[in-house]
């Protein structure tokens, strides 16, 4: 019987080469997007031409009915959620003097509180069949913190003490569940970084290189495969050695 796996914020980035990894293996996909509706369209309509299994779902992952009615969407129509890969994420830089009450909530929000509510939406079925993996998107700045960045590092750390206390609670239930922690990427969220600082980040890593969303996306399909099976509460981090 195939897998489902739900890849929040699938329209772009990790989340879209997430997407099509797990598709391109075999896996019914869900797509899920709030505002990227036409890049979502664009990913759907790539994959339905190569005839893999998958479905659009839109949603805000801050709001708890928004999040449950997209799980139950995927239920009726895979099934199940086998895998849930909690990608969306937002990031500002700033002054720590210049962020406000609403920067922090709305950084906390998505990255935090948006784990919170789709872990809590798919966790009773995995629970009752005694199986599941959750992989969530961390990043590098939540181990080191980043300056000019203390509200996304605080968050990304959350997510970081969450998947760790959360794999204790149910790893006698047989779920999986583990923390993926980019380092620097070749995202929309670096696309403004001056291609100066991007060489200086490329001598600063062993590697000499920027990661690209696939490297990112080998890593969680290895964790949701069985190859992944007793691993759990892990903190992984593809960052080509720039924090060893």
């Amino acid at each position: 019987m195939k897998k489902t796996v739900l890849v929040t914020g699938a329209s772009r980035g990790i989340g879209r080469e997430t997407a099509k990894l797990f598709a391109q293996n075999g896996y019914n996909v869900a797509i899920n997007y709030y505002k990227g509706e036409e890049a979502a369209e664009s990913l759907y309509r790539e994959l339905k031409t190569k005839n893999f299994s998958v479905v659009k779902v839109k949603g805000d992952v801050r709001d708890k009915t928004q999040v449950e009615e997209m799980v139950r969407t995927i239920y009726n129509t895979f099934g199940s959620i086998d895998v849930l890969v909690n990608n969306a994420g937002v990031a500002q830089e700033k002054l720590f003097t210049d962020i406000t009450e609403e920067d922090w909530d709305w950084i906390f929000d998505v990255n935090v509180k948006g784990v919170f509510n789709c872990c809590q939406s798919v966790l009773p079925a995995m629970i009752s069949k005694k199986r599941g993996k959750i992989i969530n998107i961390s990043s590098i700045w939540g181990i080191t913190g980043a300056s000019c960045e203390v509200h996304y590092s605080a968050a990304k750390a959350a997510v970081i003490g969450f998947t760790k206390a959360l794999a204790k609670e149910v790893g006698p239930s047989n779920i999986q569940v583990n923390c993926v922690c980019p380092g620097i990427i070749e995202t929309d969220m670096i696309a403004s970084i001056d291609e100066e600082i991007k060489e200086e980040l490329k001598r600063e890593t062993p590697l000499g290189v920027i990661g690209t969303p696939r490297d990112i996306a080998e890593v969680v399909l290895f964790l949701a495969s069985d190859k992944g099976n007793f691993i759990t509460g892990q903190i992984i981090s593809p960052n080509g050695g720039l924090v060893i």
